[in-house]
């Protein structure tokens, strides 16, 4: 497909390579120029095509230059308005000129208008379908498209995947045909109809997508139960016993039955994928740290790895409590330590002496070496990178009888996976549920407060504080900007530490030096620190159990998992704790809906469908900003029939006609297959 560098340029960017990629460039929506409609017709928030005399025509320079013109027929008025224009659009509206307009009628100060208009010569021959709008990216028109993808449908392989059995089975029209529906849609459909993605053709295109994805997951798991990982057998259970003699609680139900699933995962010879999920405060951190020991009993290393300084040290510190009186040396590795004290540490991991290491991506850098790395344990695992979790994964591989060996993973998270999530995208892994707090965690009452009544909040803290208790102040935004004036939390320090007289506010925040934070953070768990302000660099992991009041500044501009996990910084002691929002009007259509699901729910499960629905799955994948598309066609929304067929069809596949399998990865999950197995 020969076209110009610049061109071809733009096309890679959208990942148009081959014919193949051309023919699943799908419409993003239709624009129907089969008709001519009155232009006294035409309402605000319809796509319209008429046609008219221009009937006035000029260029004004107030309140900015701007192209203006007026058509009209037998039945009414159009304005037309270029807020950016060329000379070439000038002489397109000239007066008198009998003109076919496209585009979307808005509401304006002068009646219906529509701004950047597409306009042609009116009397051409109309479209005889809708017409595809696609995905594209600047430089690169509609027609250029729409030319590229013509020629792929003709060379392109439009065979059918599927066996015909399968697709009556499932009702699926044949794939050549949902193909060219969809670039070329029938005189006959309605834009609707494509528009809402129910037609048949839409049907079977999600099918596909769903059904690559289950086999793709299913395979991944194959393969890992394929590989070989250390046998982690303690050859005595002493240190196991020593470490829950230590604990000053008892495990819960739910936390026993997890640790049982890990353990037993530990002592098999294939590599563990496990996701351990549950709420804030639901106690992972100690279950960490019985798997810990128990592959350390065995003879491996041990690797925590934390997105945070903060939530690592926060980690350190409790295994540190937990497991040095038993004799386990822990080293501490983030990028924050001296060149001295960090190749200290990294000698102490190559020769085995340090037994769990515990820190940031500094444990993947080139020159961290493990001696015998069994378990890697990644806390909040959707906050890194698909990279960064498997250069830590590849850390702990030895080539044993030329066959590799892996380390065991457990991935831990506080944001609780949606069912229809987890279905699709953690398909791969075996999934542990912490469902039950540990006794005595209260319950935290949410409170929406618009920050005009900011003044009745420093009064609560005042006699919060009287009581003997503790209270975060979160901010979104270290210093003041322009573009979304936020209360910054510099500004807020001072403010607070002026009206709260004879109180301590101390301040926190991701600019600060690791040291700095350090000591702010001890002088609060230690109670010196009455008020602390901060960023979210607190958002998880902070334990101090004497903090009952959480005041989230700006909450309207936090996303839902985010506001859920600072509210889980409070509760943690036997104090009746409260969550302040605090938002300012007027609030979107989306932080209302955030704000509501705060205030009516403290489920992190009901939170995390919340999330999905609002957001989609990026979020909770840790692919937000990699520029992967999760699901290009199908919605977990409104399509977990669909899934829940393609999971079942995926089994008999693999199980029966490894070929089909071939021949549908090939077409869908080129290049994508390592993205979804991390």
């Amino acid at each position: 497909m020969a076209t110009s560098s610049a061109t071809e340029r733009r096309l890679q960017r959208l990942g148009l390579h081959t014919p193949q990629d051309y023919i699943v460039h799908l419409p993003l929506r239709y624009e129907d120029e089969t008709q001519l409609v009155p232009i006294g017709s035409a309402q605000p928030g319809q796509s319209v095509q008429v046609e008219g005399t221009v009937l006035h025509s000029e260029v004004q320079l107030r309140p900015r230059r701007q192209l203006v013109a007026v058509v009209g027929d037998d039945t009414g008025r159009l304005s037309l308005r270029w807020l950016h224009f060329y000379p070439s659009q000038q002489k397109q509206v000239f007066k008198g000129r009998l003109v076919r307009v496209r585009g979307e009628v808005r509401a304006g100060f002068n009646g219906p208008e529509i701004v950047h208009p597409r306009v042609a010569a009116a009397g051409g021959a109309l479209a005889a379908a809708l017409t595809p709008v696609y995905p594209t990216t600047e430089g690169l028109s509609q027609p250029t498209l729409r030319k590229l993808i013509d020629r792929a449908l003709e060379s392109a392989d439009l065979s059918d995947t599927l066996p015909d059995d399968i697709r009556e089975r499932f009702q699926l029209v044949p794939f050549a045909q949902a193909i060219r529906a969809l670039h070329h849609p029938p005189p006959s459909v309605s834009a609707a109809d494509l528009l809402e993605r129910e037609h048949p053709a839409w049907r079977r295109i999600k099918f596909d997508e769903l059904l690559a994805q289950q086999l793709s997951l299913a395979r991944a798991r194959a393969q890992r139960l394929s590989q070989r990982a250390p046998l982690l057998k303690p050859q005595n259970t002493q240190l196991l016993k020593a470490l829950h003699a230590r604990l000053p609680f008892k495990l819960t139900a739910a936390q026993g039955r997890v640790v049982d699933e890990i353990l037993s995962d530990l002592q098999r010879a294939h590599p563990m994928h496990r996701l351990l999920q549950g709420d804030v405060g639901s106690g992972k951190t100690v279950v960490a740290a019985i798997a810990a020991v128990h592959a350390i009993s065995a003879g491996a290393q041990v690797a925590i790895m934390a997105p945070t300084e903060i939530l690592a040290e926060q980690h350190l510190h409790k295994m540190v409590d937990w497991l040095a009186p038993l004799g386990i040396n822990t080293v501490w590795l983030t990028g924050s330590l001296t060149q001295k004290t960090r190749r200290e540490a990294a000698q102490a991991i190559k020769s085995g002496q340090a037994q769990l290491v515990v820190g940031t991506q500094a444990l993947i850098q080139d020159k961290v070496e493990f001696a015998n790395l069994g378990l890697i344990i990644l806390d909040e695992q959707h906050r890194f990178g698909v990279g960064q979790r498997l250069a830590l994964s590849k850390k702990g591989e030895l080539s044993v009888d030329s066959d590799n060996v892996i380390p065991h993973q457990l991935n831990m998270s506080a944001t609780p996976i949606p069912r229809t999530l987890a279905m699709t995208f953690f398909a791969d892994l075996d999934v542990s549920v912490i469902d039950e707090l540990p006794p005595g965690r209260q319950q935290v009452v949410t409170k929406l407060l618009a920050d005009t009544r900011r003044h009745e909040l420093t009064a609560h803290i005042g006699a919060e504080v009287a009581r003997g208790r503790q209270v975060y102040w979160v901010c979104p935004l270290v210093e003041e900007s322009e573009a979304l004036q936020l209360q910054t939390a510099v500004d807020t320090h001072q403010q607070l530490s002026e009206m709260l007289v004879g109180m301590t506010v101390g301040l926190v925040h991701g600019r600060m030096k690791p040291a700095e934070k350090a000591q702010v953070m001890d002088e609060f768990r230690a109670g010196r620190i009455q008020v602390l302000v901060a960023t979210t660099v607190i958002e998880v992991g902070v334990d101090v159990p004497n903090a009952s009041l959480m005041v989230i500044e700006h909450a309207e501009r936090f996303g839902l998992a985010q506001l859920h996990q600072l509210r889980g910084r409070v509760g943690r002691g036997s104090a009746q704790s409260v969550c302040v929002l605090l938002y300012q009007n007027p609030l979107s259509a989306i932080a209302r809906q955030r704000l509501r699901a705060m205030y009516e729910t403290t489920d992190g499960f009901e939170i995390a469908r919340r999330d999905l629905d609002l957001r989609g799955p990026g979020e909770f994948l840790g692919v937000r900003q990699s520029g992967a598309q999760i699901l290009r066609f199908a919605s977990l929304e409104t399509d977990a029939g669909l899934v829940e067929q393609a999971q079942q069809l995926a089994a008999e596949l693999l199980a029966a006609q490894p070929e089909t399998v071939d021949r549908h990865l090939g077409r869908w999950m080129r290049g994508k297959q390592d993205f979804l197995r991390t």
